[in-house]
């Protein structure tokens, strides 16, 4: 159980991470407050597969079973061989262009460490409100905002990356070079 709480809330810190990076529409374009307060919302609504109100572990059995109920064309409660490799081909088309899913933790491309998804769920309870979900993103916000006008600019969100690339090699374990 604890190992799925800690799957779970690390695939919600990739989608929180993203958040900041994915709310504005265009690679030049600024980001405020308000396009992170809606695209939270938007994202947590995906997210809470049984509309419930909170992100846990029912929700990422759903997204899970979704998932394996999408690759099972036959559907006999198996996956052969040949609906597993069929799956490439049916992503590519309901993908659209875009990449999106309809609902799911996370997407290929987005970026996040554990130590976010911990901090998402306040009161240590296993469970991720809303309110939870949108106070980590608005903390994000606020921390990558240097000059705290409401808007993260382009450099500001490059120096976000940079910071966090920096922080995560002078964290990261030494390896042993023998």
């Amino acid at each position: 159980m604890r190992t799925s709480l800690t799957l779970s809330l690390a695939a919600l810190t990739a989608v929180l991470a993203a958040g900041t990076a994915s709310a504005q529409p265009g690679p030049r374009a600024e980001t405020t407050r308000a396009d992170v307060e809606q695209r939270t919302a938007e994202r947590f609504g995906r997210m809470d597969a049984n509309d419930d109100g909170v992100l846990n572990a029912a929700d990422r059995e759903a997204t899970r079973r979704e998932a394996f109920d999408s690759i099972d064309a036959d559907k006999d409660g198996a996956i052969s061989f040949a609906e597993f490799d069929g799956r490439r081909e049916a992503r590519g088309e309901s993908r659209g262009g875009d990449g999106a899913r309809e609902r799911g933790f996370a997407r290929r491309g987005d970026r996040g460490g554990p130590g976010m998804a911990r901090s998402a769920d306040a009161d240590k309870d296993g469970a991720v409100t809303q309110a939870e979900f949108t106070t980590a993103a608005l903390t994000r916000f606020d921390e990558t905002d240097a000059d705290k006008d409401g808007t993260i600019s382009l450099e500001e969100r490059r120096d976000a990356r940079r910071h966090s690339r920096h922080d995560r090699h002078r964290d990261a374990p030494a390896r042993d070079a023998g």
